[in-house]
């Protein structure tokens, strides 16, 4: 992908964390100005002093009135708040406003309040790093990643085609589907994940309780399961309450898929058990071949 087809006169990055940041770095030599909006005033200095924003304000209005595209990068529930707010009567007509919230339902609700004219449609880039904060910020994180866009109400021909042309730009893949759907997709391969990493760690700790060997002897197969564990609360906390229904229901379908094996176990039938097992490590490795290997590492 070369990413040729999207320009911006005036590009707007509400939010100087990992993602915006880095999503600054991506559009740099497709924006002719970038404009960082932030809070604090540590990050909006080093945005300005690392080149990665041309200017940097706290003041969403002056930050994004004369922008022709706004991106939202903030937690769930401050994209909500700022688009149910004040932000769209800030906004020209034919402004470009994409979000990269986790979830999609609530912020598609809420963008199709937006003024007639603001051409608004949900985004979400699948990917991330280990460490967070506008230090971490790298451009090459969104190459041959999916990034999904969830149309809404405020989502015209001209403003679907200019944001393909974004996520073009970032070389990124871009995938699009209801938000419906994309929260659903998400409940199961992002949320219910980060739980069950959660609930391994839980595990393992009350059990350290009695036999600290436990963190001893802890390695690769604990490492990899419970990295998601760690992830920051207050994001993860915004993500869960805005998709409660989707990840409960995967929750019940996970505890019948533990129950199933616990009885296999339980049973010694050794051949049960395998047959049982074997499924999900062809779906592991046909994923891993079909999909994971054809992307680049961030």
């Amino acid at each position: 992908m070369t990413g040729g087809g999207f320009t911006s006169r005036h590009l707007a990055v509400v939010g100087l964390g990992l993602m915006g940041g880095s999503l600054a770095l991506a559009l740099r030599s497709h924006a002719q100005h970038i404009t960082g909006v932030d809070p604090d005033a540590e990050s909006r200095r080093i945005a300005v002093e690392r080149g990665i924003v041309d200017e940097a304000t706290e003041d969403l209005r002056s930050g994004v009135h004369d922008a022709d595209c706004v991106l939202i990068c903030a937690p769930v529930r401050t994209i909500i708040s700022l688009i149910r707010g004040r932000i769209g009567s800030y906004l020209r007509a034919n402004t470009l406003l994409i979000d990269i919230g986790s979830t999609k339902e609530d912020i598609c609700d809420a963008m199709g309040t937006l003024p007639i004219g603001v051409g608004a449609i949900g985004g979400h880039p699948m990917t991330g790093k280990e460490s967070s904060g506008l230090l971490s910020s790298d451009g090459s994180i969104y190459r041959a990643r999916p990034f999904v866009l969830c149309p809404t109400r405020r989502t015209t021909p001209a403003t679907r085609l200019r944001a393909r042309a974004l996520v073009e730009a970032l070389d990124a893949v871009p995938i699009e589907m209801n938000a419906h759907q994309h929260d659903r997709v998400v409940a199961a391969i992002s949320h219910l994940p980060y739980l069950l990493s959660t609930a391994l760690v839980a595990t393992v700790a009350q059990e350290g309780q009695n036999d600290d060997s436990v963190w001893k002897l802890a390695a690769g197969g604990f490492r990899d399961m419970s990295r998601l564990a760690a992830q920051d609360l207050s994001m993860m906390g915004d993500i869960l309450s805005t998709n409660t229904q989707a990840v409960a229901t995967l929750l019940a379908l996970f505890r019948m898929q533990l129950a199933m094996i616990e009885a296999r176990l339980l049973s010694q039938d050794d051949g049960a058990l395998v047959d049982m097992l074997r499924p999900a490590r062809d779906a592991r490795l046909n994923w891993s071949q079909q999909y994971d290997g054809k992307r680049t590492t961030p």
